[in-house]
């Protein structure tokens, strides 16, 4: 079966990682990631959770950056077109299914802002963040993988970061959802990478700043 992707060289330049880097935690709140939730039902959210709690407890530990968001809106009114009706119910502010998942989310450390669009940066005040932290290298982390991870993925490209995303660190509702997306921008837009190659490159840049 041909791969007119591969004939013509999608995905053939990597980006690589680079010396400042940042994580960015995308819509980890109880209302997907507890079972006890309509949208919190995905195993594959879950393990990325858990994934993601291993990623940020090294980079806390390094000093490096994360920022980390939830989706919420203050009615239907500032709402976009949205065509998952259960948006429409329980996500507003002050919702507890807006809350920030406790496993990934440290108060006193992690850079925390709302947003009511898929891509953290749209709208946001996150490009100041990454500017003063000097960041180059993004790691996208977060749900889903197909919607708000995908957003963000775009718009770091577009902003010129680095942008990696660790493949365990991300979920979704169905693996084939995942796993699309997943190869579509690794073809253009980013490095996926694996939980182990993440941790080593931080192991690196320690013994660099050593």
């Amino acid at each position: 079966m041909s791969n007119r992707f591969d004939e013509i060289g999608y995905g053939q330049a990597g980006i690589g990682f680079g010396e400042r880097p940042a994580i960015l935690v995308v819509d980890f709140q109880v209302g997907f990631t507890r079972p006890d939730y309509p949208a919190g039902i995905s195993p594959y959210i879950h393990k990325a959770v858990d994934n993601t709690a291993t990623l940020l407890k090294e980079a806390r530990a390094l000093g490096i950056p994360v920022a980390v968001c939830n989706v919420a809106w203050g009615s239907k009114k500032d709402m976009s077109y949205w065509k998952v009706p259960m948006l429409y119910e329980g996500m507003f502010y002050g919702d507890p299914s807006t809350e920030l998942e406790p496993k990934i989310h440290d108060k006193d450390y992690d850079f925390a802002f709302t947003k009511g669009a898929p891509s953290m940066f749209f709208d946001t005040p996150l490009i100041t963040f990454l500017t003063k932290q000097n960041v180059d290298t993004v790691f996208v982390t977060g749900c889903t993988t197909s919607g708000c991870v995908r957003a963000t993925t775009n718009d770091s490209f577009s902003y010129g970061f680095r942008t990696m995303i660790p493949e365990e660190c991300v979920g979704d509702m169905e693996m084939d959802a995942h796993e699309a997306n997943l190869r579509d921008v690794s073809r253009r837009y980013a490095d996926v990478v694996t939980l182990a190659e993440t941790l080593d490159y931080f192991s690196k840049l320690q013994r660099k700043a050593a």
